[in-house]
């Protein structure tokens, strides 16, 4: 059934000039990135929810930079997998390309993707809360707390926090993809956090062709073109690989 599918999908993305994929937490996890949510989100009996915050960073900065650097520290040592890879390929093929990310932890460019949309920001940039200014920083660890380079002020992760609202920059440029998008891949993700679970039915509206790659069916696989379950790092360099040169 999948190999059918694959196909399918290939056909579909050879016969398109414009490619729209997001990304989710699955792809991360087969690197074995923690998810930080539920049982993976617990540090120091503290919940990822907790932390992730402006009101716990106002609270206490120093917890919230030890959390992070925790974080960065494990993200480290990880590397992209065959779907990561397999994404840079596609980006190859395809006439004009676009690749939305809800994960922050950087992998989609250290596999060579060209300019992801990192819709929540990353781990590897910092932005000063004085000057405003945001700059890539690698430093693990880190030094706590973390100062700006340029006015002193104090630095804080450049990710879009929990009760935070996403760049509108950003989101008008997801949203014009979506708009002019053929084919659309949804990977690894369960299409329950938005704005991103609706990005896909946005892109159907549009007439775009659907297609879900996840572990597990989810509430919207029924919408969809296509729902094909399995790892993200199996399935991307299939369908890759049904493409051709």
């Amino acid at each position: 059934m999948n190999t059918w599918a694959i196909r399918q999908v290939a056909e579909k993305i050879k016969a398109s000039t414009r490619v729209v994929v997001l990304t989710g937490a699955g792809i991360s996890q087969e690197s074995g990135v923690p998810t930080f949510r539920g049982a993976d989100g617990l540090w120091k009996n503290f919940r990822a929810e907790d932390l992730a915050t402006p009101e716990a960073f106002d609270r206490d900065p120093l917890l919230v930079w030890q959390w992070y650097d925790w974080r960065r520290s494990l993200i480290k040592l990880l590397k992209p997998n065959a779907g990561h890879y397999a994404l840079v390929e596609l980006e190859k093929k395809a006439e004009d390309f676009t690749l939305i990310t809800q994960n922050v932890d950087g992998l989609h460019k250290a596999a060579g993707s060209r300019n992801p949309i990192e819709m929540h920001g990353t781990l590897w940039r910092v932005r000063c809360l004085q000057c405003k200014k945001s700059f890539e920083n690698k430093e693990v660890p880190i030094q706590i707390p973390p100062k700006c380079t340029t006015c002193g002020g104090l630095l804080r992760p450049d990710v879009v926090w929990f009760g935070e609202a996403l760049d509108e920059k950003i989101l008008h440029a997801i949203y014009t993809c979506l708009q002019r998008v053929e084919v659309m891949l949804i990977v690894g993700t369960s299409a329950i956090v938005q704005p991103a679970a609706s990005f896909g039915l946005v892109a159907k509206r549009a007439g775009a062709f659907v297609t879900e790659l996840n572990r597990s069916r989810t509430a919207q696989s029924s919408l969809f073109d296509c729902s094909i379950q399995g790892k993200a790092g199996e399935l991307l360099p299939q369908l890759v690989e049904h493409i051709g040169p």
